[in-house]
């Protein structure tokens, strides 16, 4: 069979393949421009790449050094998920130091929103992956708040929920623009009053599961889902098999993947509106539980990073841990951050 490569087109045999429709039409060569009778295989939109997966690293911004007694950060640390065997500072900072502030990822650059400084904060930090610079606040959101769940589409930020002293939890789901310094703006609510939630991202969709009704901490098991395309809020899908908060998130490109104080990992599909199953356990330490850690997600593997240690003295840990989102049964630990945090935003590139 002859192949014929034109810069526009592929011909084999009497069929050729254009580009066209964010993926590639399968034509007649009698007629290019005849489309309708064969398929088109069309692909996610990977103009500004890959906004919830990373290829080369994982960022960790913000968050407390001590669960005991606060003590809330500024640095942003990188490990490199090819070979991760420590997390160390970037040499660069945020605006000011805060715990609880929702992560967002474009292709080029890593967002931080809102937080506890205190007071609460609003700004929305920006920092560039390719180069050791510090932050810049390009924006904020509506409403100052720590504990928002923070979701990238390829083209937007969002943090979804959120609680603010004196423990006001709120209901509102806000988007800003990667392609501009903008502010963010509300454009739906969540389904209920929600703070600390993980945040999940597909490539349409974007997902908060779990999280805190109220504070001290009523427990919240709806898995709620809202839609890139269009600005409305958040709908309850299904629910968690394992009720908490404070837990880090996860998304492959098919599947979101949740921790909770517990030691459950969950999942649960994209691709069709279901309630989440346990697959998994994260290792414990010193026998107690783990929250507040860090979620970070590369095309292949999750990672979970920090924590804290749920006793009577609360203590921040080091570790980071792996998961293969193929087999996701099995969390090993693979390395250390350089400063033990909780309560951070995770970002990728």
């Amino acid at each position: 069979m002859a192949i014929k490569i034109y810069p526009n087109r592929i011909e084999f045999e009497r069929y050729s393949l254009i580009i066209g429709c964010n993926g590639l039409f399968v034509s007649s060569n009698a007629d290019l421009s005849n489309t309708s009778a064969y398929a088109c295989l069309t692909f996610p939109d990977r103009t500004f790449g890959s906004a919830f997966q990373g290829t080369v690293a994982g960022y960790i911004s913000g968050g407390f050094a001590s669960e005991a007694t606060p003590n809330r950060l500024n640095t942003i640390y990188k490990f490199p998920f090819a070979a991760t065997t420590c997390g160390c500072s970037t040499g660069y900072n945020l605006t000011a130091g805060r715990s609880g502030p929702a992560g967002s990822s474009s292709s080029v650059s890593g967002y931080s929103s809102g937080g506890l400084g205190p007071p609460g904060l609003s700004t929305i930090d920006k920092f560039p992956f390719a180069n050791n610079s510090a932050a810049t606040s390009v924006g904020s959101l509506t409403l100052a708040r720590q504990g928002a769940a923070g979701i990238s589409s390829s083209t937007d930020g969002y943090a979804a929920g959120g609680y603010n002293s004196p423990f006001t939890t709120y209901n509102c789901l806000e988007k800003f623009p990667f392609s501009s310094d903008t502010s963010s703006r509300n454009i739906g609510s969540t389904y209920a009053n929600v703070g600390f939630a993980t945040g999940h991202n597909s490539f349409t969709n974007g997902y908060t599961a779990g999280g805190n009704l109220s504070y001290p901490p009523a427990t919240y098991s709806c898995l709620a889902k809202f839609p890139f395309a269009t600005e409305v809020g958040t709908t309850c899908i299904g629910s968690l098999n394992s009720i908490g908060s404070q837990g880090a998130g996860f998304s492959s490109s098919t599947t979101g993947y949740t921790t909770t104080i517990g030691n459950c990992l969950s999942s649960f599909p994209f691709a069709t509106d279901a309630s989440s199953t346990c697959v998994g356990s994260v290792p414990q330490q010193s026998g107690y539980n783990n929250g507040a850690a860090i979620g970070n997600s590369s095309t292949t593997d999750g990672y979970m990073s920090g924590g804290y240690i749920s006793a009577l003295s609360p203590q921040t840990i080091t570790r980071i841990m792996k998961f293969s989102f193929s087999k996701p049964d099995t969390m090993t630990c693979i390395g250390g951050l350089v400063q033990s945090r909780s309560y951070a935003a995770g970002q990728q590139v």
